[in-house]
């Protein structure tokens, strides 16, 4: 599958129609009969009559579709009451896309226009499949991954958001549905007749904006990115109670990798972040010092592959749902969630990396998502087109952050607080800001002041250079800020797990011996493992931790041996009884 665009479809610059001709082949694969006779055993015969659908959008297929005889047409619910056709599935055919590998709602509407025979393959028979046949799993996982690329690049079978372009409601939520490769359309009610219209019908005030109109039809105003991922059933309804083997806070690089191998050895997992998969590497717009890939690859490229492979070992991925609380008294332990559901697991892997800090600027939170952002996207850099624009930061991510607006600005003004980049970028890096024509690099100089228009939007910045306190003030309407990072270990003050001073996770030799508090007061926990049995931490909210993709994904990889020891030895030694694992 190397030679894939990503899930997430970051860099994929051909359009919709000309994807289903260049790709067709792969997209839509054609089985023989012997070949679906080999898939015989992992589903079941169903029938449709003329007209009946197999399944509709925002519904829950029941699994995957294999074509024995008739035609289905695929309809996607484009813009606010249409239905358009994009093409039909006939004998040898299959009818998925990535969705079905957890049993998430379809994307599009499936239609029968002729009495249709088919070979219905479960969610957990298809995973079974993709692994049992390798010859026809990746025929059957290419193609669901492409069919997802199309979606997402037609905008096809998502929400439509109607709404400004560059709005801070409209910018969130498209940074939120692209992080999550969830297709989507956007429609500007300044040039799009169809979102005039609508507007007519349901007029709003502009703090409503952006409306999101639903494939259900239901119409969400400004609403939340956990709102909004809850009316489209990202996240399971029936989540309350579950229980793990292991369950894994943050999608970053490390928990990725942890689900990925957890699962792929047996275990039940379950990943919760309150965002997006990637975790802050999500957001490099390019990874060139990253094993295996010379010419580099975008973060939410290899956060998106790491995802689909997650799924296809069984993993559930919950996004968007935070974790507000970990109970460990009992075991197997708690999480609480943020929605007042809750979930068990008999262990837990601490992945909730870590945010970008805030500097001290007094009127700084009033322009975020206003002109202030802590990442670097595509959409961000639209909104910087032949504009000046400040990055803040001297570390690897800021430095691919200025790389990647240099192509979009007129001039990137990169301020650092120290004498240079030396101490705290990659060599490359450095070579490649210094030889960027449009890049600026100002050593010893801080942000002291934001201001802006009325509407609230950042317009104007001024700077300090610290060896001299001479001041500059420019027009600017866009400042990027990736000045370290803070550890997200809020959701842990329920649980006596240690900590340093700045709230990172001490685990293995770094837990000063006042924090050990071992089952049976003499053993050591192992190198990734807490101070409470059973909860580990992998990734940048580790105390220790070297800030790097390939060092988060190796912790990641890792941290399953040390989880296989604990559920061995807790399901004998704890309180004299067998702990059960979760069903997997």
């Amino acid at each position: 599958m190397d030679d894939l665009s990503n899930p997430v479809v970051a860099g994929l610059q051909t359009s919709g129609n000309s994807m289903l001709e260049s790709r067709h082949e792969h997209m839509f694969p054609k089985f023989a009969p012997d070949e679906i006779d080999r898939m015989r055993r992992f589903g079941e015969i169903k029938h449709y009559d003329v007209n009946q659908y197999l399944f509709r959008t925002g519904e829950s297929p029941a699994g995957m579709f294999v074509m024995i005889s008739g035609r289905v047409s695929i309809e996607a619910r484009n813009r606010p009451g249409r239905t358009e056709k994009i093409l039909e599935l006939g004998a040898g055919e299959i009818i998925a896309e990535v969705a079905q590998l957890s049993g998430g709602p379809a994307l599009v509407d499936a239609r029968a226009t002729e009495p249709v025979e088919a070979l219905l393959v479960l969610p957990a028979r298809l995973r079974a499949l993709l692994i049992a046949d390798v010859q026809l799993g990746e025929r059957i996982m290419r193609a669901l991954i492409l069919r997802r690329v199309f979606l997402i690049e037609a905008g096809a079978g998502g929400p439509c958001l109607i709404g400004h372009d560059g709005h801070p409601g409209m910018v969130r939520l498209l940074e939120f549905l692209t992080r999550n490769a969830y297709p989507h359309q956007v429609l500007d009610p300044t040039k799009d007749p169809d979102a005039q219209a609508f507007l007519k019908h349901y007029p709003c005030k502009s703090e409503e904006l952006p409306l999101v109109v639903c494939p259900n039809g239901a119409i969400l105003k400004n609403p939340s990115e956990a709102d909004l991922g809850r009316a489209l059933g990202m996240v399971p309804p029936d989540l309350e109670g579950r229980r793990y083997d292991v369950a894994i806070v943050g999608a970053g690089p490390g928990g990725l990798a942890a689900a990925v191998y957890a699962a792929s050895e047996g275990l039940s997992v379950g990943v919760f972040d309150a965002r997006a998969f990637g975790g802050q590497a999500g957001a490099s717009s390019c990874i060139e010092n990253y094993l295996g890939f010379p010419t580099g690859i975008s973060g939410q490229a290899l956060a998106g592959r790491a995802y689909v492979q997650a799924q296809k070992f069984g993993v559930e991925m919950i996004i968007p749902e935070t974790a507000t609380n970990l109970r460990c008294e009992h075991h197997p332990f708690a999480i609480e969630l943020s929605d007042g559901r809750s979930v068990t697991a008999l262990s837990v892997v601490i992945a909730s990396g870590a945010r970008y800090r805030r500097p001290n600027i007094s009127n700084l939170e009033h322009f975020e998502g206003r002109g202030v952002w802590y990442w670097a996207s595509p959409i961000e850099a639209r909104l910087c087109r032949n504009e000046e624009v400040a990055l803040v930061g001297g570390g690897n991510s800021a430095g691919q952050a200025a790389v990647f607006l240099s192509r979009y600005a007129k001039k990137v003004w990169m301020l650092v607080r120290g004498p240079s980049l030396s101490e705290s970028m990659s060599q490359y890096l450095i070579d490649r800001i210094a030889a960027t024509a449009n890049i600026e690099l100002l050593t010893c100089t801080e942000i002291v002041g934001l201001s802006g228009k009325e509407q609230g939007q950042l317009d104007r910045v001024r700077w300090r250079d610290k060896r001299t306190n001479a001041e500059v003030e420019k027009t600017i309407r866009n400042v990027f800020m990736f000045i370290g990072a803070e550890p997200a270990t809020e959701w842990l003050s329920g649980c006596n797990v240690s900590r340093d001073s700045k709230g990172f996770v001490r685990t293995g030799t770094d837990i000063p011996p006042d924090d050990l508090l071992s089952a049976d007061g003499a053993s050591l926990p192992a190198s990734l493992e807490s101070n409470v049995v059973g909860v580990f931490a992998v990734g940048d909210v580790r105390f220790g931790s070297v800030k790097r993709v390939g060092a988060a994904i190796g912790e990641g990889a890792t941290v399953v041996q040390q989880i296989h020891a604990f559920l061995e030895t807790a399901r004998t030694s704890r309180s004299g009884e067998p702990v059960q694992a979760a069903a997997a």
